[in-house]
């Protein structure tokens, strides 16, 4: 049994995922995004040969949903065949997005690469360097049971790792599969648990390690800042390190500008710019979709509800002085007029929108029209909307407290009347 050895950790690749709210826009400006997922598992190969990795693991989502064509199958077999010829092993399971009820198409692996069962837990042993593995996948996308329960107690004298893509007990944007507590994980006895499903990278638990790694490329603007795998450093049967490896090609980020008191456009504009470029710096070169969000009362508010396609063009024009590879994703309007609902010389004007917002009756039919919209959307959609996480009450609570700001900010700032039906979001 050798006294060091290394592996990578990695979920949640969406391989030639769509990448929604870019596909719309310019080809120009989304091209550099339409292969991220691509390059970014390149990235994920490269640092494996790069650290001389015993294995890889990869925690479920290989891919964002069946195959459009073989292509997508294609390149990820030939990634997974760069790293057999560097005679690292890759161990992998199927998660809620390309579970085997989703997907249609199937390609050979290589032989380096164990895909584990996805009706049972299987167990798989490395004696050349005392590991034990564990790993069940999903047979079907929406997997409500607790697997943890499942997973056998650890071998002893062994480096006992488990796989899992669970939703544990739930976290903000993403739907609950396989729930489980942290308690079900640890009680297993393992050293290591390499979770997938969770987009944001989190260690859960120290003692044993308990891992999301995140996603390996960012999908949308809720998916920003750096992406990667986590790369993982046993010594004598010890964890000894466990490090975030970058390996994002592309880069989501979001900015707030906090405007308040500010009456000048000109001032508006230097923020953005320094905004833009302090993004710019920590996408490190890669190219960069970038959400702005304006906050804070100012008197340019009505100048912002009236005019939203001219300062979002304002905002890609500064973005292109810094760099040709930045895109202005949204700009987004949470500015408020000088005054507030309780200042528009109507009495009591705040209470009656209190009032109504507290009405049983008109939550009702929102929550009912919002549960029709629902379940017309697709789940990705909704995770990428913030909302997949959310009942219908609490969708509704948001969605009237948008309508009764929208509502005072109309009534005070009568300018803004020209931009009604305009494109302000909130």
């Amino acid at each position: 049994m050798p006294s060091a050895f290394s592996f990578l950790h990695a979920a949640d690749i969406h391989l030639d995922s769509p990448l929604r709210g870019l596909a719309r826009r310019e080809k120009e400006h989304a091209r550099a995004f339409l292969d991220a997922s691509r390059r970014a598992l390149e990235n994920l190969v490269a640092a494996a040969v790069a650290e001389k990795v015993a294995f890889v693991l990869i925690a479920g989502d290989v891919y964002d949903g069946d195959w459009k064509d073989f292509a997508t199958g294609q390149f990820f077999v030939r990634q997974m065949g760069l790293l057999g010829r560097a005679g690292i092993r890759v161990f992998m399971i199927r998660g809620n997005h390309d579970a085997a009820s989703v997907m249609s198409r199937d390609l050979p692996l290589p032989d380096n690469v164990r895909l584990l069962s996805d009706t049972a837990v299987e167990s798989v042993a490395l004696p050349e360097l005392g590991v034990v593995l564990h790993g069940r996948g999903f047979a079907e996308r929406a997997e409500a049971v607790n697997l943890a329960r499942d997973y056998p107690a650890a071998v002893a004298g062994q480096f006992n790792i488990g796989l899992l893509h669970t939703s544990l007990t739930g976290r903000d944007g993403h739907n609950t599969y396989a729930p489980c507590t942290v308690e079900d994980l640890v009680r297993a006895g393992y050293d290591y648990w390499a979770l997938g499903h969770i987009h944001r990278r989190e260690v859960v638990n120290a003692q044993p390690a308990i891992v999301f790694p995140g996603n390996l490329q960012g999908r949308h603007a809720r998916e920003s800042g750096p992406k990667g795998a986590t790369l993982v450093r046993v010594a004598d049967g010890r964890i000894t390190e466990l490090e975030a490896l970058t390996l994002d090609a592309a880069r989501f980020a979001h900015q707030r500008l906090d405007l308040a008191g500010i009456a000048d456009l000109a001032d508006v504009t230097g923020l953005a710019r320094a905004a833009i470029a302090e993004a710019a710096a920590e996408a490190g070169g890669r190219p960069l979709a970038l959400r702005l969000t304006f906050t804070g009362q100012t008197p340019l508010h009505g100048h912002f509800l009236a005019s939203p396609e001219q300062v979002a063009q304002d905002m890609q024009a500064h973005a292109y002085e810094t760099g040709a590879d930045i895109l202005i994703e949204k700009v987004r309007f949470e500015t408020r007029a000088p005054g507030g609902a309780g200042d528009l010389g109507l009495p009591g004007f705040a209470d009656v929108l209190a009032e109504a917002a507290a009405d049983p009756a008109l939550r009702a039919d929102v929550a009912a029209t919002l549960k029709e919209l629902r379940a017309k959307i697709p789940s990705d959609v909704l995770e990428a909307m913030g909302l997949a996480g959310l009942d219908e009450a609490a969708m509704a609570d948001a969605a009237l407290a948008a309508a009764g700001e929208e509502i005072a900010a109309r009534l005070s700032d009568p300018a803004s009347g020209a931009a009604a039906g305009g494109e302000a979001e909130r």
